[in-house]
């Protein structure tokens, strides 16, 4: 389940730009209620993407916008109250690991969802039930 975050230059303290994909992998397993899943951690993973302050743009105009974005099987965060879970704690890292004076409006979090089959690892795709099945298993 990648999580790509995308910001500008100097907005990330350069601890902020180490610990952000590891605290917000914790926050999406923790929100999914996967904590101590072996299967549903290995699957989570995503890259830091820190580009040129000129580079970045909100409303037409250059902004000191951090990006969050998550992509999800179907199944994934599956309800509102645990997408809310994961853009709050969202919010929260990115804020903590922020330069001062970084507003939580330049934060923008967003969830996608790829359709049932459009998920895969290696040559597999995965429905939600295989998912599932993969996850449960792990868990016993």
């Amino acid at each position: 389940m990648p999580i790509t975050v995308t910001a500008p230059e100097g907005v990330l303290t350069a601890t902020g730009e180490r610990e952000i994909l590891p605290r917000l992998s914790a926050a999406l397993i923790e929100a999914s209620g996967a904590k101590g899943n072996s299967f549903f951690t290995s699957i989570v993973g995503g890259t830091v993407h820190i580009l040129p302050p000129g580079h970045i743009y909100a409303g037409g105009a250059n902004r000191p916008v951090v990006m969050v974005e998550l992509k999800l099987p179907n199944i994934g965060l599956g309800s509102i109250e645990a997408r809310n879970d994961f853009i709050a704690a969202a919010a929260k890292i990115v804020a903590e690991l922020s330069v001062p004076g970084h507003k939580p409006e330049n934060t923008w979090i967003n969830i996608l969802n790829a359709p049932d089959g459009g998920w895969g690892i290696g040559d597999r795709q995965y429905t939600g039930d295989a998912l599932v099945a993969a996850a449960t298993a792990a868990a016993h």
